[in-house]
């Protein structure tokens, strides 16, 4: 989920018609880093 926003954040800074993409990029990559940080039903750390 992380490399997709980077994906996204990356294309939406090269095409400057579509800011929506960085948009959702930003979003993306936040919402990858709080899976991967905080552990959801457990104590063990899940890699996506």
């Amino acid at each position: 989920m992380i490399t997709l926003g980077v994906i996204l954040l990356i294309l939406g800074l090269l095409v400057k018609s579509m800011a929506i993409l960085k948009t959702i990029g930003i979003i993306l990559i936040v919402i990858g880093l709080i899976l991967n940080l905080v552990p959801i039903g457990g104590t063990r750390r899940r890699y996506y």
